[in-house]
């Protein structure tokens, strides 16, 4: 058996791209029955449009861990935060799949570690992809979702959402069991 499908490559890169992703994802969620959507939001901005558009799925928003910008920080907004919760939507917020300790390494010796490589090597397919596998893993360890069953998981590159995949998710500690099954829509930049 084979199945076609559409990919849509944007010309551009970020926020412009947020509301036709959505679309594109949401139109694909519904053929294949999905009912899962894991976004990435820094500021709170995209995870709550997408707690808007996908109202009648499961939302789960991930965003930066606290002091990613800057130590005691949260850039998370506490307006955006109570919107996304408002609309019914889960927030995960916790170390970066692919970063977390190997960050400080990186920063106090000066070296890369595995996550970068992984990291860069997924940055190859584009920023959104990377961080749509790496919130999907973030989404599995805090247990918000199932890799028993897909999910979409939409980001974006620097802001707003330009990226959407179908992933079989899986646990960190099994991230090569990760599938992606599919993509929706990416820039091609």
């Amino acid at each position: 058996m084979t199945r076609e499908a559409s990919v849509v490559y944007f010309d551009s890169l970020g926020p412009d791209n947020t509301e036709e992703t959505f679309k594109l994802a949401k139109a694909r969620a519904e053929e294949l029955g999905i009912k899962r959507i894991v976004v990435a939001s820094t500021t709170g901005d995209t995870g709550v449009k997408a707690a808007e558009e996908f109202k009648d799925y499961k939302v789960v928003v991930v965003s930066h861990t606290a002091g990613f910008k800057a130590p005691g920080t949260q850039e998370l907004t506490s307006e955006n935060k109570a919107r996304i919760e408002k609309l019914g939507a889960e927030i995960f917020t916790g170390a970066h799949a692919f970063g977390g300790i190997a960050h400080a390494v990186r920063k106090s010796f000066n070296t890369h570690v595995l996550g970068d490589f992984m990291a860069n090597t997924l940055r190859m397919f584009g920023q959104g992809v990377k961080v749509a596998i790496e919130i999907s893993l973030m989404a599995a360890d805090a247990g918000l979702i199932s890799p028993d069953e897909e999910v979409i998981a939409i980001a974006g590159t620097a802001r707003g959402a330009d990226t959407a995949i179908v992933v079989k998710p899986a646990h960190a500690h099994d991230a090569f069991s990760l599938r992606v099954k599919e993509i929706i829509c990416k820039p091609r930049l």
